[in-house]
């Protein structure tokens, strides 16, 4: 499988260089060359197979032969280890949780799988890589922990002081062993702009990559979920419309890539907070990005989402097309709350704020009678402790999981401007 950039002035490359570059020379996001469907008769029979199965299915093609098919499989079973349920909130609408991974975030997935392609690509050379994540919440947990102690792979993380969770800082902050933590005075832009501006930079000679989900390995087996959650409600024979938390676009994206595989989705809704960029985009078809904005929830405060390119490409760039497959809303905090309380209320089930935005996604989007709506719930509420028990008259469990984590002591480096994380990088 052959890899293209996005902005069609770098050559086109194969699946390891795609994963290893992270980004093209000329800063485009890499796109697979072909797109095959997957078999009808598959998609058909898929409550036949098991999640590792249809896993490696979904993911074979892009990753071609450059992984043996049996070291593939053995990934893909090491990255969906855990569950995938889709619990019912009502008659018409579920929820698929994505939070029953070792960080209990929806990144687990794409964090793991390609922490392991990158150890499968590095096992015979002695070179060092350099892993290079910015992270407005769940990101740098799950990269932290997905490539913790991988061998040849340094971990650097950025991430916006004072806009991450305590529980999210303390996941990336806390490991130690090969991961680092930057802390940058700034958003979550302002992180994913220094690390856009490192890969291009000569003086830097380490190999560098990045572990965002503009990483082809980062973004593609976020796809999963979707078969997942289809496998699960085939037999309802209604069609499926999923609502998606949206902040860098990468799962929605993933999401129309299993559309494209021949997956039934009737329709995509984009859910944002008051970062709007793309609800905007959607109303007249111009696409200005903008400083984000801090909300409650963090994940999703991306001002200039770097995936919603993909998305345009797998349209063919006809803002008509897209329009009839995709749409998005945006919804301020205090809208957010509001259905964590309704949902709460009415179903006592308890919303993290970005299944939150998920839900109201599709409330403002109209089911239909013959329409099965899905919202995913991409992080366990423990990790938004302070905004959920605030809005709701709970005391959260604290999981397994976080406990291991909690208590330990936050070490981080203080980083301001490029010029901090260039220094760092040709130290160390």
């Amino acid at each position: 499988m052959n890899y293209y950039s996005l902005h069609h002035k770098s050559p086109k490359t194969t699946f390891k260089n795609a994963v290893i570059n992270g980004i093209a020379q000329d800063r485009g996001l890499y796109f697979p060359e072909n797109i095959t469907p997957i078999s009808n008769d598959f998609i058909q029979n898929i409550e036949n197979y098991t999640n590792h199965e249809i896993a490696f299915e979904a993911i074979k093609q892009f990753v071609g032969d450059e992984i043996p098919e049996d070291k593939l499989k053995e990934i893909v079973k090491e990255t969906v280890s855990f569950d995938f349920p889709v619990v019912p909130i009502n008659d018409n609408i579920g929820t698929l949780e994505l939070f029953h991974g070792p960080t209990m975030a929806f990144k687990d997935v794409g964090a793991k799988f390609m922490a392991k392609c990158l150890e499968y690509f590095n096992k015979d050379s002695n070179d060092e890589v350099t892993v290079l994540v910015a992270t407005s919440g769940d990101t740098g947990g799950a990269v932290a922990n997905g490539f913790l102690g991988a061998k040849g792979v340094k971990v650097v993380i950025l991430y916006p002081s004072g806009k991450v969770s305590d529980i999210q800082e303390k996941q990336l902050t806390t490991l130690g062993q090969n991961i680092t933590a930057l802390e940058v005075d700034g958003v979550f832009d302002d992180c994913q702009e220094m690390v856009k501006t490192a890969f291009l930079d000569k003086e830097i000679t380490r190999t560098l990559t990045s572990a965002n989900s503009i990483n082809v390995a980062r973004w593609l087996p976020q796809m999963f979920y979707f078969f997942f959650a289809y496998k699960q409600l085939k037999q309802k024979q209604k069609e499926i419309v999923f609502s998606v938390p949206s902040g860098n676009f990468g799962n929605i994206c993933a999401g129309i890539m299993a559309q494209k595989l021949g997956l039934p989705i009737k329709h995509f809704i984009a859910s944002t907070n008051v970062n709007d960029t793309v609800p905007n985009y959607m109303k007249d078809g111009n696409y200005n990005p903008k400083p984000s904005k801090a909300t409650i929830s963090n994940a999703m405060d991306v001002g200039n989402p770097s995936n919603f390119i993909r998305i345009q490409e797998l349209f063919n760039n006809d803002f008509e097309a897209l329009k009839n497959s995709f749409s998005s809303f945006s919804f301020s905090d205090d809208v957010t709350r509001m259905q964590m309380k309704k949902v709460y209320i009415s179903y006592k089930y308890i919303l993290d704020p970005h299944g939150a935005v998920g839900i109201a996604g599709l409330l403002k989007y109209g089911l239909q009678e013959n329409e099965y709506g899905v919202f995913l719930e991409t992080a366990h509420p423990v990790k938004f402790l302070d905004v959920v028990e605030e809005a709701l008259p709970v005391k959260v469990e604290i999981p397994t999981q976080i406990q291991k984590v909690i208590h330990k002591e936050k070490v981080a480096i203080k980083a301001s401007t490029y010029e901090d994380l260039k220094a760092f990088l040709m130290k160390n």
